[in-house]
């Protein structure tokens, strides 16, 4: 895939974001003076310590949390809230258990006021492409794990964002099914050509999906460096990713920048 390096699709100028919950007193901040732009079509990966503020940092770009200083801008333009332009997959499913998994992967399609005969072929198209044509009919308790991540990961296509945030999707599953996912998400980006914005703690997981790998530092998060992924994407089996000498190498280089903030 051909990333565009002159237009970027997210930008990030010197934004912190804080946010309030039960623990904290006062707003508690996440992430400080984080600059970055993400390219259109670009897979970029995020790592870092527990608390450094990955998930606050997606939640921004969502629209979920406003930055307490800063911007962050989607084509140039201010965020102000969560929009269909960007699409969110959590580690939790999120599935409606009572509804069919044609009507689950239709249903933000629903709610923009689409016809059931237009967002059933919509959504058709999508769970084909997510390798769930035979599933439409299923309830969710009736999938696997993968397939019910797969079926979130198809909602959220269904309403073709420009931007795709996961929040560590595959971090319930087990080890053979989350590499399954891997394998199947690079190969629907590539067809798709979405921005993807990647959250996991797996660094094995974060080079193998990853364009760049921006690693974060302890809380309140700031970038510690961004490392380009320079194994062509054609090398990068799982069966044999980790005797490759350059995977290796990355391997070690993020592994050490984020177990030095996690001591």
């Amino acid at each position: 895939m051909i990333v565009n390096k002159e237009l970027p699709k997210i930008s990030v100028d010197n934004a912190s974001i804080a946010y309030t919950n039960q623990d904290f007193a006062e707003p508690h901040l996440a992430v400080k003076d984080v600059t970055l732009e993400v390219s259109a079509n670009e897979f970029l990966v995020v790592v870092g310590p527990s608390g450094c503020g990955k998930s606050s940092l997606l939640a921004a770009i969502a629209g979920f949390l406003t930055p307490q200083g800063g911007s962050i801008k989607l084509n140039g333009k201010q965020i102000e809230g969560p929009g269909a332009d960007r699409g969110v997959v959590f580690q939790d499913y999120a599935l409606l258990p009572w509804k069919t998994v044609l009507d689950n992967v239709g249903l933000g399609l629903k709610f923009r006021g689409m016809s059931k005969a237009e967002r059933d072929k919509i959504a058709r198209e999508h769970l084909a492409l997510c390798g769930l044509a035979d599933a439409e009919a299923k309830y969710p308790h009736q999938l696997s794990g993968g397939m019910r991540q797969r079926a979130a990961v198809a909602r959220t296509l269904a309403n073709q964002p420009e931007v795709m945030l996961m929040d560590e999707p595959f971090a319930a599953v087990d080890a053979q099914t989350r590499m399954t996912l891997q394998e199947e998400l690079v190969r629907i980006w590539q067809q798709t050509e979405v921005t993807v914005f990647f959250v996991t703690h797996s660094v094995e997981e974060a080079i193998f999906l990853g364009d760049r790998v921006m690693v974060l530092s302890s809380g309140p998060g700031e970038i510690k460096a961004m490392v380009d992924i320079d194994i062509e994407r054609k090398d990068r089996d799982l069966s044999s990713l980790n005797s490759n000498p350059r995977f290796q190498a990355l391997r070690d280089e993020i592994t050490r920048l984020v177990r030095q903030d996690a001591a």
